[in-house]
């Protein structure tokens, strides 16, 4: 029988191995909370439990809404931020246009001031300062001012 010959120095690596991996981890870790701590939230509603619990009032605003049969239209072209108002016969919808563009990831708001054109049409100017997705939130005020809320999402390109 041979004797064999144990050599201290061929396994010093192996704790050095698990150190390292075991840094591998903690550094991966670090940069995923970094990231989840200084990226959007996620939160685009402020207190969001309250509101979830006022939510039958949002859905008799709905109806509300749905009762009165009006539609809208809204284009972005060109710099220009259009709207068409109908009743459910297809008449224009006089009144008056209040609005943003509100950028959803950032919450940056552009205030619309829009001017009539004539026939349930509206024009405002409108140049975002970023490409991408836009919220166009509008509430037109209708006869006896009864409040009609138009919310589209437009691609600026």
């Amino acid at each position: 029988m041979s004797a064999t010959m144990h050599d201290p120095s061929r396994g010093r690596w192996i704790p050095w191995a698990f150190a390292g991996a075991m840094a591998l981890v903690i550094l991966v870790n670090g940069v995923l909370v970094y990231f989840a701590i200084t990226t959007f939230t996620g939160v685009t509603v402020p207190r969001s439990y309250e509101r979830g619990r006022s939510y039958d009032h949002v859905l008799v605003e709905a109806a509300r809404q749905d009762a009165l049969g009006w539609k809208a239209e809204v284009a972005l072209e060109g710099g220009r931020l259009s709207l068409v108002a109908t009743d459910r016969e297809g008449r224009p919808v006089p009144g008056r246009v209040e609005g943003v563009l509100l950028r959803p990831l950032e919450g940056t708001e552009i205030p619309l001031a829009f001017v009539p054109t004539g026939g349930g049409r509206w024009a405002a100017e409108a140049a975002p300062p970023q490409r991408g997705q836009w919220d166009v939130r509008l509430t037109l005020f209708g006869p006896n001012e009864t409040a009609f809320d138009i919310r589209r999402r437009v691609i600026v390109p």
